[in-house]
């Protein structure tokens, strides 16, 4: 029986197909995996880069690219006949040496780029007497040492600059190209490993190396490849969103660790996936942790969307039911009412607040649970296990409850947040609160682009801003991996222009087939919201104020009235005297605007009428 692997791209590739040509590729892939007659078989493919690659014939006019070993198959992707051939052979396949992942090569531009980078080369020599290769300092056995291949280790030499490796990357395996660009830049060869560790999926080394053992390389390498061992799990993968399926290495590492001996903060820019990890580690404690998971997040809206995600990555309901999800005022609410026999109130005579509610609880859990820090009795607590998402909005008192919820032992507390998203003016660091936690980061922004999250990190101010550890974090690290559309910021006379700008571009969004869930419309008040509503009636896309839209992502992304006077937005009262205070509600008005921007994946409009605000970047 094959053994068979789906790659992220064939999934997408799938879904673009006609309804009838995707129902006959899936039943041919039903009887590929069963090997009955009628399946399809591996066809060679004539001047392949790669003796492994062969095509399947999946559907009449359609193919599916596949590596091949032994009754090993990678499907890569599904193509028309002539664009499946041309995939197929331009091509090769490889395992990193050092890490053990697989590497794809677009090797048919590699052999169109080789000369360019000849004739760069030999015009560098001509130029200068000294060494012309941007490399040429470093040992073969140290470039060898990072995992770079040797068979491309000829053409890595006939770099010369910088910009000859930025040049390479959509060429490259990640792995290859990211040890390249830490070099380029001057970094030394330690910083280059560290780079090529992060693409590990596991904390644990991969023991020995076999590069021609590609079922092995294909486990190692979780956000290319899943197994399907079955039509049931085949159809799981093709029906889920990829983010249920393929996690990068950095989340799959800490979403699937085995074990953390004390609490675990991962802090990460937007687009980094947060929020992607939290969900992971709630799933994957239900499956193997040792006892009830809460999975809590700042409000009650981010609570139901998280909620019905993990109904899509949990669909065992035995499992399911082992996560609750709530938020950290319900949390409370539930606890006070369970111990006073009634639900309190909230407003009218005799209410409480929510901060007093918040007390009452962390009080009630106390009494009924204890505070000893050894914990000798788990399960005297209401959970085993709490996953945090949106840990920047959480307040001191909430994070008391939340540490009195669960014992003090191996994997109590997994939190995931982002200072520059804060959008209250909670700052906090965990130390302070009794949770001193083990600190990870999440560098790379998979969601933005590189000139969305450039502009972004512009109009937020890329400065320090504090919580979640002691000290400041910082904006400077965090990168993208894809190019894409800048900003399209838009200035108008009058209000009415604007809105009819903002219908306009909506219904042309619409018209080039974006999905009207897809679609985010987002101002700074409720006010604004309700003139966007009147304006875009009849368009079924979400309209929202900007923090409405917090923990959400979108294709496109429309805010409107980002001007002077509404961005940021005026005081209700006398702004206070202190220079710090008025310092942070200004910073706290930049964070809800940079939440709004980052929501989109692919792209943003920004729009004002008047003067634009002095928040976006010039």
């Amino acid at each position: 029986m094959p053994r068979l692997a789906i790659g992220p791209e064939f999934p997408t590739a799938l879904s673009a197909l006609a309804p009838s040509v995707r129902r006959d590729a899936v039943v041919a892939l039903r009887r590929f995996l069963l090997n009955v007659a009628g399946a399809p078989h591996p066809e060679r493919v004539r001047g392949a880069r790669d003796p492994r690659v062969a095509t399947l014939r999946l559907a009449d006019g359609h193919r599916g690219v596949v590596v091949r070993q032994r009754d090993v198959y990678w499907l890569r992707t599904v193509l028309p006949d002539p664009d499946a051939w041309s995939y197929a052979r331009r091509h090769r396949y490889g395992v990193n040496p050092v890490i053990g992942v697989v590497e794809e090569w677009d090797a048919a531009a590699l052999e169109r780029v080789e000369p360019a980078l000849r004739r760069s080369a030999g015009r560098s020599a001509g130029r200068s007497a000294g060494a012309s290769g941007l490399f040429d300092p470093i040992c073969d056995g140290d470039l060898l040492g990072l995992g770079l291949d040797v068979h491309a280790l000829p053409l890595f030499r006939l770099i010369t600059t910088e910009a000859d490796v930025a040049a390479l990357e959509p060429l490259l395996p990640p792995t290859q190209h990211v040890p390249l660009t830490v070099l380029a830049r001057g970094g030394t060869l330690a910083e280059a490993w560290r780079a090529l560790e992060a693409w590990r999926a596991s904390s644990e080394p991969p023991g020995p190396i076999d590069a021609e053992d590609l079922h092995a390389a294909l486990l190692r390498t979780p956000d290319r490849a899943v197994f399907v061992p079955d039509k049931v799990a085949l159809d799981r993968v093709l029906r889920t969103p990829d983010w249920c399926t393929f996690l990068h290495p950095p989340q799959h590492r800490l979403a699937r660790a085995s074990v953390y001996e004390h609490p675990a903060l991962v802090v990460g820019g937007a687009g980094t996936g947060k929020s992607v990890v939290a969900l992971h580690r709630a799933a994957h404690l239900a499956v193997h942790g040792a006892g009830p998971v809460l999975l809590v997040t700042f409000s009650q809206s981010l609570a139901e969307e998280l909620s019905a995600k993990l109904d899509l990555l949990l669909e065992d309901e035995v499992v399911r039911k082992r996560v609750e999800v709530d938020n950290p005022e319900r949390l409370a609410l539930r606890i006070v009412t369970d111990a006073e026999g009634r639900r309190p109130a909230l407003v009218g005579q005799g209410a409480r607040s929510l901060a007093e509610l918040t007390d009452a609880a962390l009080r009630l859990l106390s009494l009924a649970t204890g505070d000893l820090l050894d914990d000798v009795d788990p399960g005297q607590k209401p959970y085993r296990h709490i996953v945090v998402d949106e840990a920047q909005d959480i307040s001191p008192a909430q994070w008391r409850l939340l540490r009195a919820a669960a014992p003090h032992a191996r994997d109590d507390l997994f939190i995931v947040g982002d200072p520059h998203q804060r959008i209250t003016d909670t700052r906090v660091a965990l130390a302070t609160v009794g949770i001193p936690a083990e600190h990870h980061t999440l560098g790379i922004s998979y969601r933005l682009p590189h000139e969305l999250l450039s502009f972004a990190v512009r109009l937020r101010g890329g400065g320090l801003s504090t919580g979640l550890v002691r000290g400041t974090t910082d904006l400077y690290d965090l990168t993208a991996i894809r190019n894409g559309e800048r900003p399209d910021v838009r200035a108008y006379a009058t209000r009415e222009a604007e809105l009819a700008g903002l219908r306009a571009t909506v219904e042309s969004w619409l018209a080039e087939g974006v999905a009207p869930a897809e679609i985010a419309v987002g101002a700074r008040n409720p006010g604004l919201v309700r003139e966007v509503r009147r304006a875009l009636d009849g368009l079924e896309v979400r309209v929202a104020t900007f923090q409405q839209l917090k923990g959400l992502e979108f294709e496109r992304v429309a805010l409107l009235g980002v001007a002077e006077g509404v961005v940021p937005e005026p005081p209700t009262e006398d702004p206070p005297e202190d220079p710090y205070l008025r310092a942070r509600a200004l910073q706290r008005e930049r964070s809800i605007l940079f939440v709004a921007c980052t929501r989109a994946r692919s792209k943003l409009y920004i729009s004002h009428s008047g003067r634009g605000s002095p928040f976006l970047p010039l």
